[in-house]
């Protein structure tokens, strides 16, 4: 369902805007009156993706590079006018293999996009949201991150990281009109999967009690109410969207 001007006047940064849950938020969050840039790796889709959404701006970036947040924060927001939402939704897997054996430089990837990368666009843009006086950050963890998932330790571990660190920065902000939550999806259809076998997939989507996968416009639905004006007391939590298969 899409609440006509519910974003009229506000604007919103997302990371991973190109596909999947980034790109399905920034389309909804622009067909509610909101303006959006949309930030990906990928170059190549992100014409297409600002077109389909109508995002108003995007920048080509690795989250992961410290110094080209910042410099992307500071173009995105002079194109905004403002930074009212930021949504963490750039990520990747990393192998699926078992610890032992498990290759560092996956390892350390994963941490450096997933950890590091949401961590640099939160420190550079959460300031402009104090100096306004209102924000709301959604950062996408995973229900890997709170009951891990065999074969994907990196990444279970870095969601994990997402949770604390929504945590800390929520209580941080709480008094400053910046509000900060995270989102936990169980296995949905989305780019990510495509790197991913299909055995691991099988294996998530039987650990789902509504015995199916999620969409990405599901999740959506979650992300937009906690980037909204409609969340007001809610700070420093988590948000399952997972078919039942988180029970905490």
């Amino acid at each position: 369902m899409i609440y006509q001007g519910r974003f009229a006047g506000r604007t919103a940064i997302i990371t991973g805007g190109a596909s999947g849950l980034g790109l399905e938020t920034a389309r909804r969050i622009t067909a509610e009156g909101g303006k959006v840039s949309l930030w990906d790796l990928n170059a190549d889709t992100l014409a297409a993706a600002r077109k389909e959404t109508g995002a108003a701006h995007s920048v080509a970036l690795d989250v992961s590079d410290a110094k080209a947040v910042e410099a992307a924060t500071a173009e995105s927001a002079k194109a905004l006018g403002k930074v009212d939402i930021l949504v963490n939704s750039a990520g990747i897997t990393g192998a699926t293999q078992p610890v032992i054996g498990y290759p560092i430089d996956s390892w350390l990837k994963v941490m450096d996009v997933n950890v590091n990368g949401l961590f640099y666009c939160c420190r550079s843009i959460a300031p402009l949201m104090v100096e306004g006086g209102y924000g709301r950050i959604v950062n996408i963890s995973s229900v890997a991150g709170k009951e891990g998932n065999p074969n994907a330790s990196s990444y279970s571990t870095a969601k994990a990281a997402v949770l604390g660190f929504t945590k800390s920065l929520g209580k941080e902000l709480a008094t400053k009109g910046v509000i900060v939550n995270a989102v936990t999806p169980a296995t949905f259809e989305s780019p990510i999967l495509d790197g991913v076998p299909q055995s691991h997939i099988d294996y998530m989507r039987s650990r789902i009690p509504m015995g199916r996968l999620g969409t990405a416009q599901e999740v959506a639905a979650a992300v937009c109410w906690l980037a909204s004006e409609d969340c007001t007391f809610t700070t420093a939590s988590t948000l399952d969207t997972s078919g039942g298969r988180t029970t905490y």
